[in-house]
């Protein structure tokens, strides 16, 4: 693996990676979407892995790139089945409705500020951070009027408190999982860290909501009555969300299957609607065609995360994260080398960050694991691209909440994410 790292292919590898990395940054002046960078060099990267292997013979990158095509796959059907669901809501009138509901109790656009980031931190941890950060996206968005003014720091909000309510639960983040199933972290030792994923996001919001306009949201406040079959989408999307939380906790399966489970049932949710009532469901409102809410799905983001993970699986391959691992702990110690996991977090998925952790496997206590865990589901918030999460709600409002808008508020995510770190000291202390 070393001579990999060090070979041409390896070099090409990382170069590549970070031109693609630099284009995703200058999204909106070269008006290049996300995913058409990271997917060239995701793909480019192994195979220049490939031609390596094949010129010195040995290596075994078909079957990695296989197990990591495992991990997208799961991904991909996750996030394609909770984008349905949303577009499904959509069409019928669910969150039109929910706006109306909203400005006719006279919400601000401060107290929605609040409403939303409070419901995703307290979704998250049953939910999982990327669902929970799509949602309240989606109801944020519904409700702004277009002002990008509350828009940009709400979606920045949402996805902080979502990847900080998921990083004290073992279903809240992938990282979480991963620690918890390997044993390092019992089930209720998880809340422990609580307070500080609490300190991780209120900080950051309470500077945030400085910044939010003093006005209520415009539009039309009159009732919007949502169509015919509104009701029960929404009872089958939190079915389905129990559904997959349920068939990885007591089934071990995936929990992309019990998402798609709830996609059958949707689908036979929409052949009931289109059919039931004969002609009073014969109009254009009444209908309802589950295939047109997934060609609505934004695939810009689900290739974007295609591509993100085959180019950083690619540099697990060549070796670089174990390179970067082994220094920092060899280094910095224990304490710094899990903040800088942290750190990285924003800038590399977390998934195999801690992956890589787990493997080297270093001589920790809890209190050094509960904090590589906090540190990992929550560096992510200081970059868009640095979480499922916010990838995800990039998707929602691209034309507004960009990477560049995010990497304005850096210094204020970054405040949360260090008093959080204080805060685990004092507790561990």
């Amino acid at each position: 693996m070393q001579s990999l790292a060090n070979s041409w292919a390896g070099y090409f590898s990382l170069a590549g990676f970070l031109i693609a990395y630099l284009l995703v940054i200058f999204e909106e002046r070269l008006h290049l979407r996300k995913s058409k960078p990271v997917v060239l060099i995701g793909c480019l990267m192994w195979m220049f892995i490939a031609i390596y292997e094949r010129q010195t013979g040995g290596g075994h990158a078909g079957e990695q790139l296989k197990h990591i095509i495992g991990e997208i796959g799961e991904l991909f059907f996750f996030l394609l089945v909770a984008m349905t669901y949303i577009n499904a809501l959509q069409e019928r009138l669910v969150f039109d409705s929910l706006r109306a509901w909203l400005l006719r109790r006279g919400y601000g656009y401060r107290s929605l500020f609040w409403i939303t980031g409070g419901i995703t931190f307290c979704l998250s941890p049953v939910a999982d951070n990327l669902t929970s950060a799509l949602l309240m996206a989606t109801v944020a968005e519904a409700v702004s009027g277009g002002n990008r003014r509350f828009i940009i720091p709400a979606f920045i909000n949402i996805i902080i408190a979502a990847n900080a309510g998921g990083a004290w639960s073992p279903f809240g983040d992938i990282t979480t999982l991963m620690v918890w199933t390997s044993g390092k972290v019992a089930t209720i030792q998880f809340l422990t860290l609580i307070i500080p994923s609490l300190v991780n996001w209120a900080v950051p919001a309470a500077i945030l909501f400085l910044f939010i306009p003093k006005e209520t949201p415009k539009g039309n406040s009159d009732r919007v009555a949502m169509k015919p079959g509104a009701r029960r989408i929404i009872v089958l999307g939190f079915l389905t969300i129990a559904t997959a939380v349920g068939f990885h906790q007591f089934l071990h399966l995936p929990p992309f299957m019990g998402m798609m489970t709830g996609l059958g049932f949707l689908m036979f949710m929409g052949f009931y609607l289109k059919h039931q009532g004969g002609k009073r469901l014969a109009t254009t409102e009444g209908q309802f065609n589950i295939f047109r809410k997934v060609e609505r799905v934004e695939f810009d983001t689900l290739l974007f995360f295609f591509g993100v993970i085959a180019a950083v699986g690619a540099l697990q391959y060549i070796g670089y994260l174990t390179l970067v691992n082994n220094s920092l702990y060899g280094r910095l110690g224990n304490t710094y080398a899990n903040i800088a996991v942290g750190v990285l977090s924003a800038i590399v998925d977390n998934i195999p960050l801690m992956y890589a952790v787990l493997q080297m496997d270093p001589a920790m206590g809890l209190d050094q694991w509960l904090l590589v865990t906090l540190t990992a589901g929550t560096g992510g918030s200081l970059l868009s691209i640095g979480s499922a999460a916010g990838v995800a709600v990039m998707g929602i409002r691209r034309d507004i909440y960009t990477f560049g808008e995010h990497l304005r508020w850096l210094p204020v995510v970054a405040c949360g994410f260090a008093a959080s770190i204080v805060c685990w000291w004092l507790i561990m202390g």
